[in-house]
């Protein structure tokens, strides 16, 4: 690599890292962040145990983020900084993986786009599987390359098949992956052999991975991924590819993403050259096949389509893309365009991190605002029923209230946060009753907050009452949703 383009590749992995570091600890943890944390705080074998029945993916990241606990922590930032590495390094990554198809121009494009792109960087931010499996498939998809332009030393290869089966020890859907790189090297290798033992190799981790995969499937924690239809599903991808979830005038950016989209490819049929056609199409053969595979398993019954889900085959989508703006006859048109791309990517995130409202549930303000109770003992009630690990978090004090007798109370807290409904595209407002009744007799309204981010109603009475859970629970300020209730003693 020459000295320039080291020192603008530099330069965006900088980027990639400031973008991703530097607002850690801006968004409270959210649900599924929430349990990871109550994992990764276990003993190693209790954990170990637990993932099976709380997860619906492979053990390797939760082993990971574990080890990584022990040195940086459980804070938004420790835990979280373990994905922000792996979302820094994916970016150097997408560089090598397209400079190696078609030259370090094009390169320079993937690793930009990588650099700032909403949903990469969304997920960088998330102490989840996800920023570590791209990184993981991202070295699979590198290694593939280079084998399949000519460098098929045994350690490249071995490379490969580490590679792919570690992404396959974090998540499912890099069976996907694996199956697309390992066919495409059987048919070009001249020795197959070699890459049949490699294959192998990779295989019989999937084989281990099934009764775990079987024995998740069969608790349906990700079932509530059909309850959206699977038309709506695919049509939502490619944009939350290319501009993430939520942004202000987001239909506007995605139009404009989508015709630059469109631009770079005609750039690419217009001005690519040969090599930088088969970029795209190697891109293109294996990234489709990521999408494609899902979708046919969907129309035959096991349905896990979701953009989270199948965000590995970003990288070799970019490649393609990045081949048409980076296209060396493209010039000045290409290098303007893929900016273009860049500067919607980067406003989105900005946006993100200036809106409350685009952000993750903001369960670190609502446990500021229950604080210390007026009178005790206090009764939480809180809209979503899935409060209890994040409140174990940011309101430790509480603990699940019995679900069976009476308990005395003389404060009782009414708290929602906004409904997060997966057709539409940002979460509506938490509900703003002006008018709510008391939760139980005796009790009087003493505090009313109207939060962007959720709703705190406070009540109070001049002695303790006898409540249950159940009726607690139906007077939640957003009728129609299961609510939690919680006790501080």
């Amino acid at each position: 690599m020459r000295d320039r383009q080291l020192q603008v590749l530099g330069g965006i992995v900088l980027l990639g890292a400031i973008v991703r570091f530097a607002t850690l600890d801006l968004q409270s943890y959210w649900y599924d962040e929430a349990v990871t944390v109550s994992l990764v705080e276990m003993n190693l074998g209790d954990m170990l145990d637990r993932v099976p029945e709380s997860e619906s993916t492979p053990p390797l990241y939760y082993v990971v983020a574990w080890l990584w606990a022990k040195v940086f922590g459980t804070g938004e930032v420790g835990l979280r900084s373990l994905s922000a590495f792996a979302g820094t390094a994916f970016v150097p990554v997408a560089y090598a993986a397209a400079s190696r198809l078609a030259g370090a121009r094009v390169g320079l494009v993937a690793a930009a786009l990588a650099a700032l792109n909403p949903i990469l960087v969304w997920y960088s931010q998330e102490a989840r599987a996800y920023a570590l499996v791209l990184l993981l498939a991202g070295l699979s998809f590198l290694f593939f390359c280079r084998l399949l332009t000519g460098d098929m030393r045994r350690r490249m290869l071995v490379a490969w098949a580490v590679a792919s089966a570690l992404a396959l020890a974090t998540h499912y859907f890099a069976a996907f992956l694996v199956a697309a790189e390992g066919v495409w090297l059987l048919a070009s290798a001249a020795n197959r052999r070699p890459v049949a033992v490699a294959l192998a190799g990779v295989g019989a981790v999937e084989l281990a991975l099934l009764p775990l995969l079987l024995h998740q499937r069969s608790l349906a924690l990700a079932d509530f991924i059909d309850e959206t239809s699977l038309a709506y599903r695919l049509a939502r991808t490619p944009k939350q590819f290319l501009v993430g979830f939520d942004a202000p005038g987001e239909v506007v950016t995605a139009v404009v993403a989508g015709l630059l989209v469109l631009l770079g490819a005609w750039l690419l049929w217009s001005r690519g050259d040969e090599r930088e056609r088969r970029a795209a199409r190697i891109g293109l053969g294996v990234g489709g096949t990521l999408l494609v595979a899902p979708v046919l398993l969907a129309l035959a019954g096991v349905d896990y389509f979701d953009t989270r889900n199948v965000l590995i085959a970003w990288l070799p989508l970019v490649v393609a893309l990045a081949a048409g703006f980076g296209a060396e006859r493209a010039g000045r048109a290409g290098i303007t365009a893929a900016v273009a791309l860049i500067v919607v990517s980067g406003s989105t995130v900005l946006f993100v991190n200036t809106r409350p409202t685009l952000q993750r549930d903001d369960w670190r303000a609502v446990g500021e605002a229950l604080g210390s109770p007026l009178a005790a003992p206090r009764a939480v009630v809180v809209a979503p029923v899935s409060a209890g690990p994040p409140l174990d978090i940011y309101a430790p004090e509480l603990e699940l209230m019995p679900a069976t007798g009476t308990t005395d109370v003389q404060q009782i807290d009414l708290v929602a946060l906004p409904r997060r409904d997966r057709t539409q595209a940002r979460p509506a407002a938490p509900p703003r009753p002006e008018d709510h009744p008391p939760p139980a007799a005796g009790f009087e309204l003493v505090e009313t907050r109207f939060e962007e981010t959720f709703t705190l109603l406070r009540f109070t009475a001049p002695a303790p009452v006898a409540v249950t859970a159940a009726g607690l629970a139906a007077t939640n300020v957003d009728p129609g949703r299961q609510s939690g209730v919680f006790l501080e003693p």
